[in-house]
């Protein structure tokens, strides 16, 4: 019987810290600063296309910088991963 429960503590012990080991990378591979700035960018994207008329060309550029600001974004979080 004492067996037994040196058995159950030591998989209950294993099972603790494989499920601490997965969270820690789980909370170190999420970026919230970095998904904050693409949600950001999104919606700016989304608001100079929504605009009226092309400004002389600055709000194709603009959105032109802000899908290279985006792709800059995803590459810096996946550097992180």
């Amino acid at each position: 019987m004492t067996h037994l429960w040196k058995t159950i503590g030591t998989v209950l012990l294993l099972a603790a810290v494989l499920s601490s080991g997965l969270f820690i990378g789980y909370a170190m591979a999420r970026q919230p600063r970095m998904e904050g700035a693409l949600r950001a960018l999104r919606e700016a994207r989304s608001e100079l296309q929504a605009a009226r008329a092309n400004k002389g060309g600055h709000r194709v550029k603009a959105m032109r910088l802000i899908d290279q600001a985006m792709y800059e974004v995803r590459e810096g979080i996946r550097h992180a991963e």
